[in-house]
């Protein structure tokens, strides 16, 4: 049997096949017995083994559970968030991972659409502007969209959180991607408003000074009904489960939603807003 020799130094992929083959053989198992047990092709297992495929989130967790790895410092999983959100601010990754098991999720966003309610388009539209600016790689733009597009689908399942959503008017007024990838984006953001699990509102530009607040704020109420809070600048993301603090930004966040439309008055803002672009 003719088997490849792996440089783990080729890339984080490379690294993360490598170590794959590595824990897999320590266990005395072959490629088709790891396949068996997380359900997947054997023919995958090999890819990723030999970075000829991109492993991903769910395939990571299988794989930990597989391999008995969960929640351990060498959890493929962990493996695979360190590789897919490495330039991301501190935090985000595990405010993500937190996201998934949430049974309310609220977002604050001014300037562009939460993340959870942008379109392929827009997301892509502002990661290729990224990748201009020479803020990241188009390697790691990839990786970000595959991740978002993964996010997304996290809280669509068959029992997917309550999203609150408090947009400032700048999100909806500020073009991304140019009219036509906008307008996709504003139809979307109608749609969403029309789930039961959803409730949008926009903070008008009228509110003025009275905006409670005025960086991205995300707020996750777990199962358990605990709360934690993610918040970001422009060059720091902070992730928060002090009662004190995080009791705050609620409270901010319901006094946005007091100065906010009612959702009708927000579709209806968005719908204009959509006209605006033919």
């Amino acid at each position: 049997m003719n088997i490849k020799k792996l440089n783990p130094d080729a890339g984080p992929y490379a690294a993360y096949g490598a170590r794959l083959r590595k824990v897999r053989q320590e266990l005395g198992l072959r490629q088709k017995d790891v396949a068996k047990r997380v359900g997947y092709a054997e023919s995958h297992m090999s890819g990723v083994e030999i970075a000829a495929k991109k492993p991903t989130l769910n395939f990571s967790v299988a794989l930990d559970t597989a391999l008995g790895l969960t929640n351990t410092e060498r959890a493929f999983e962990r493996e695979w968030r360190n590789i897919t959100f490495g330039a991301l601010l501190e935090g985000f990754p595990e405010y993500l991972k937190l996201e998934a098991r949430a049974v309310e999720v609220r977002a604050f966003e001014t300037g562009i659409v939460p993340g959870l309610l942008q379109t392929p388009e827009y997301a892509r539209a502002l990661a290729e502007a990224a990748v201009q600016r020479g803020a990241i790689t188009a390697e790691l733009a990839e990786q970000r969209l595959r991740a978002l597009a993964e996010r997304q689908q996290a809280v669509q399942g068959e029992r997917p959180p309550m999203i609150f959503a408090v947009l400032d008017e700048s999100c909806i007024r500020r073009t991304i991607g140019g009219s036509g990838v906008m307008k996709a984006q504003l139809c979307h953001l109608v749609d969403f408003a029309t789930f039961p699990n959803t409730v949008l509102q926009i903070i008008p530009f009228s509110v003025g000074e009275r905006r409670p607040l005025d960086l991205l704020t995300n707020l996750l109420t777990l199962p358990d009904r605990s709360i934690v809070s993610y918040a970001e600048s422009q060059t720091q993301g902070h992730l928060d489960r002090e009662i004190t603090s995080v009791a705050s930004l609620m409270t901010a966040y319901h006094q946005a939603q007091a100065v906010s439309l009612s959702q009708a008055e927000t579709v209806a803002l968005i719908e204009y807003a959509e006209r605006e672009h033919p």
